[in-house]
């Protein structure tokens, strides 16, 4: 099945919690990954699936906080990573490999937003590598246990995307750095991603997404200014697509719903928002509802892929 940018009329809405969406679903024996699973949306995404039964795997920059945090659920272990280091995906995703355990379920949910002009690895800017590179090359070297599990790869983007296309031709900001622009590109890479790896992995039964969750106090905004937060409340607030301020639990609902719903059963490639798929977005919206095309293209999907397999130089579905 193709699926299309439209709503299925889900059931579910901006206030539907995990708890909602996970009502009657059992996981047990299901394998998660939730990247970043130890703060903010990624330890309610961490808390929702161990509660329906999964058994997650939190990979983590920081060892010990994230064990700290998770110390009180069952069901959970924190291995160590760093999304900006080729060195360290590759290991954990030998040390995984090595287990012989499959995936049933990965969630891409860590990242930054807004940071100062960072360089990592070999001068990648950080959003894009860590939002997107990171992810892209862990998905790739773990995708023998992904394709054995037969199940989901989640995509956490963000309404930010409306903010950028990919600049093919500086998408390092070499020449001259935006943070909100970054922070929107590597929004619009997830998307991409999600839609480029579901049209590789589904004749091997593995369906992708990609997501908005909304919009949280999380300390996803850790980089910003009191002004600059109070300048983006306003904007947000003009927005009439907007959603309004969610919970923790109510932003995390949309990626947990991606990752587990029965209603999206031979679907795939979509960008959804408030636990449903997402329209098309109207042009020119900014920071609103729906998704923009340059996030929903399958040619600049399948562009991004080549890209990102030569800068990390991983690529599994090469021939």
């Amino acid at each position: 099945m193709t699926t299309q940018q439209r709503k299925i009329n889900s059931g579910f809405g901006a206030r539907s919690t995990t708890s909602d969406v996970l009502r009657n679903i059992d996981l047990s024996g299901k394998l998660a990954i939730v990247t970043g699973g130890y703060s903010g949306l990624g330890l309610e995404t961490t808390r929702a699936l161990a509660g329906a039964g999964a058994h997650v795997v939190v990979p983590a920059r920081r060892r010990a906080t994230a064990q700290e945090a998770v110390g009180g659920i069952d069901g959970v272990e924190v291995e160590e990573l760093d999304l900006t280091d080729l060195a360290s995906v590759r290991a954990l995703a030998e040390r995984f490999l090595a287990s012989g355990r499959a995936v049933d379920l990965m969630i891409n949910n860590a990242g930054i937003m807004a940071s100062p002009e960072t360089r990592v690895g070999t001068g990648w800017e950080a959003q894009f590598a860590t939002n997107h590179l990171g992810h892209y090359a862990l998905v790739n070297r773990l995708w023998p246990a992904i394709e054995r599990g037969g199940g989901r790869v989640v995509s956490v983007s963000s309404n930010g995307h409306q903010l950028s296309d990919i600049r093919w031709d500086d998408v390092h900001f070499a020449h001259g750095y935006d943070k909100w622009q970054a922070y929107g590109q590597a929004k619009t890479a997830n998307a991409l991603f999600a839609l480029r790896l579901d049209e590789l992995g589904r004749d091997a039964g593995v369906r992708a997404f990609s997501l908005h969750p909304g919009t949280i106090a999380t300390q996803l905004g850790r980089y910003m200014s009191q002004e600059e937060l109070a300048e983006l409340t306003e904007t947000i607030g003009a927005s009439p697509t907007n959603s309004g301020w969610k919970t923790p639990e109510e932003g995390a609902a949309t990626q947990v719903w991606a990752a587990t719903s029965p209603q999206l059963a031979g679907m795939g490639g979509v960008y959804c928002e408030d636990c449903d798929i997402a329209e098309p977005a109207a042009e020119g919206t900014v920071l609103g509802s729906g998704v923009s095309a340059w996030a929903a293209d399958p040619d600049r999907a399948a562009r991004l892929w080549k890209l990102s397999a030569e800068l990390t130089g991983v690529d599994a579905f090469s021939t």
